[in-house]
């Protein structure tokens, strides 16, 4: 039974040719300089899963806020290390896993140890920083560093998938 009547993929009873359907917005958050779209999902996991990849600082004092979610320490700009949307998070089921990401050709393999929370932001806890993207890679310095990215660039388009 062709469920999506030619078109390329079905996810969640939703059917078309782009692979973030099925995972939208399911809020706003309210913030000081604007509404943001908040997301308790992220678009599926494959072999190559598009994402915007981030700067973050997970040292203490770092934009990161607080310490990482999934081992409650800080890490050093040095280390290779990321915090993934709230839906690829899955609840810390990713915590410790190691996440290969791609840009242009060259790729690092990172350590998954933080959420970046597409729920809920622009508090003390989240750094004043808006709820994050449903598609967000997170990375230290250190990825960035190895993808020979410069960090003011701030987003740049990525792939990932479990290393």
């Amino acid at each position: 039974m062709n469920d999506c009547e030619g078109k390329l993929i079905c996810i969640h009873g939703e059917c078309g040719d782009d692979p973030d359907i099925g995972c939208r917005a399911n809020g706003t958050k309210d913030c000081g300089d604007g509404s943001y779209e908040t997301y308790t999902c992220s678009p599926p996991v494959t072999s190559e899963t598009r994402a915007t990849l981030t700067v973050n600082s997970f040292e203490d004092g770092g934009d990161g806020g607080g310490p990482s979610e999934c081992d409650g320490v800080y890490h050093s700009d040095d280390d290779k290390v990321v915090a993934l949307s709230t839906g690829w998070y899955e609840g810390g089921s990713r915590c410790g896993k190691m996440i290969r990401i791609t840009q242009n050709g060259k790729s690092v393999e990172a350590m998954v140890v933080d959420e970046c929370d597409s729920m809920q932001g622009c508090d003390q806890e989240h750094a004043g920083l808006p709820p994050c993207k449903n598609n967000i890679v997170d990375g230290s310095p250190a990825v960035w560093d190895a993808l020979g990215l410069a960090q003011d660039e701030g987003e740049v388009p990525v792939t990932w998938t479990m290393a």
